[in-house]
């Protein structure tokens, strides 16, 4: 099931910068040259089409993936435009450092980019943990979106 946030009513994220220094994580945009660090650490700890996104966003002027650091070490990752205009994901964080708030502290930084970018809507394509974009973002389901636009995928 896909999901849609309207990036107009994106709440501000009051927490995040916070949570994050006292975590010691830095969220930034990464850089072209981190590229076939960022994509080899998305696939080993995630899978080989989530790298295969990666590289689209990593490739787009400027990238559209967004990196947690901690200790100089690639703790999480964030995109956006990668398999369509307008969608966010993939994301993930490592499991040694879940429940810092990493994951919110990513969605905020690719959905504020979209923002910028001109987009009035994000589509969250087949959703895993509903409940969190629902509370965090205010995500609402996309009627008659199975199979969405992964249907037809070849299998990796």
């Amino acid at each position: 099931m896909d999901y849609l946030v309207n990036l107009s009513t994106l709440p501000v994220d009051g927490q995040s910068a916070e949570r994050m220094a006292k975590a010691g994580v830095t969220i930034r945009r990464a850089l072209p040259p981190e590229l076939r660090l960022v994509v080899g650490w998305v696939g080993k700890h995630f899978s080989e089409g989530w790298a295969s996104e990666t590289t689209v966003a990593m490739t787009r002027q400027p990238p559209t993936c967004f990196i947690a650091t901690r200790n100089r070490e690639l703790v999480g990752f964030a995109c956006h435009e990668a398999t369509a205009r307008g969608f966010f994901g993939p994301t993930g964080v490592d499991e040694s450092v879940r429940g810092l708030g990493i994951g919110r502290a990513l969605l905020f930084a690719c959905l504020n980019d979209q923002k910028a970018m001109g987009y009035a809507y994000t589509v969250i394509g087949d959703v895993g943990p509903s409940e969190f974009y629902e509370k965090t973002v205010g995500a609402i389901q996309i009627p008659n979106s199975e199979p969405g636009i992964y249907a037809g995928m070849l299998k990796l």
